[in-house]
C-alpha cells in the first residue's frame, strides 16, 4: 500500500472511510489536526474550505505518495476547485462517499462530476457504512477492506 493522503470538506466521511479501510470499529471523531493512521494521512477538511490553508495541504501532500479528494453525496456544494489535482505532481484519485444517503443517482453523479473537474482519475463511489464500493477501492490501495 502507498502512503495515501485524503483531502474533502468538513464531514465529507474521511475519517469514516480510513477507519473502515482498516477495518476498525467505526466512531465519530472530528479531527482536528493532520492525522497519520497507517499509511493514511487524514487531513481536517477546513483545510480545503479556506483557501489560505491550501499551503498546508500542498505540505502535508509531500509525504504521500497518492492524493484522495473524498466529496459526499447530498452536500449540494463542493470547494474542490476545476483542476485542483494539477497542484500535485502525484496521482489524484476521487472518492463519491456516502452513496447510501443518496435519495436519487443524481445526487451520486453530482458528486463525481466536482471529482472530475477537480482532476480526480479513477473516481470511486463507496458507503464506509454499508460497504458498498469498499473492496474495489481496497483493492485499488492494495488493502484489505
Amino acid at each position: 500500500m502507498k502512503d495515501t493522503i485524503l483531502m474533502g470538506m468538513s464531514g465529507s466521511g474521511k475519517t469514516t472511510l480510513i477507519q473502515a479501510l482498516l477495518g476498525e470499529e467505526m466512531r465519530y471523531a472530528k479531527t482536528q489536526t493532520v492525522e497519520r493512521r497507517l499509511r493514511f494521512i487524514d487531513t481536517p477538511g477546513e483545510y480545503l474550505e479556506r483557501r489560505s490553508l491550501y499551503r498546508a495541504l500542498i505540505v502535508t501532500a509531500a509525504d504521500a505518495e497518492l492524493i484522495g479528494l473524498v466529496q459526499a453525496v447530498g452536500s449540494g456544494v463542493s470547494w474542490l476547485p476545476p483542476a485542483f489535482a494539477t497542484t500535485f505532481a502525484k496521482p489524484v484519485f476521487g472518492i463519491v462517499s456516502k452513496t447510501d444517503l443518496a435519495a436519487d443517482p443524481g445526487e451520486v453523479e453530482h458528486a463525481r462530476e466536482a471529482l472530475v473537474r477537480a482532476g480526480a482519475d479513477p473516481v470511486f463511489e463507496i458507503s464506509a457504512v454499508s460497504g458498498a464500493g469498499m473492496a474495489t477501492l481496497g483493492q485499488f490501495l492494495e488493502v484489505a477492506s
